[in-house]
């Protein structure tokens, strides 16, 4: 695996999380999200539901939330480039925890960017064009 130079700023600073298109809310093979019962609850108190009917909408199996066809969180909005989470007030603790105090593993391993990359920019380049830019613009 081929790593950033570890003066690379980006990958040991939390505060690029604010401006990130959120590559860690694409689930990659063999990963899933942790739910807890707690997260399931502060995420039905944020819409204003029951834990049951949060399961019902956006879990998938009894611990994750179900994804898009591109491996994207159901809750990632697509209208819009960063802060893209639209529960980041009530997130489940594995989202908020993460990174887990260590650099981004995104920002450090070009192989996983690799990955996560065109699923980001597949969904984010129709955003763009509607805000009048072009792939060619600068």
């Amino acid at each position: 695996m081929e790593k950033n130079p570890a003066g690379y700023v980006l990958a040991h600073n939390k505060n690029y999380c604010k401006y990130c298109p959120g590559y860690c809310c694409y689930r990659l093979p063999g990963s899933t999200l942790l739910i807890r019962a707690e997260d399931i609850n502060r995420i039905a108190r944020y819409f204003g539901i029951s834990d049951g009917e949060v399961r019902r909408r956006f879990m998938e199996g009894k611990n994750t939330f179900k994804t898009r066809e591109d491996g994207s969180c159901i809750l990632l909005s697509n209208e819009r480039m960063c802060r893209r989470c639209t529960i980041h007030e009530a997130r489940p603790q594995q989202c908020r925890d993460f990174p887990y105090d260590k650099p981004c593993p995104y920002l450090e391993n070009s192989e996983l960017l690799d990955i996560i990359q065109p699923r980001v920019e597949q969904v984010l380049l129709p955003v763009n064009r509607c805000h009048g830019h072009s792939d060619l613009d600068p």
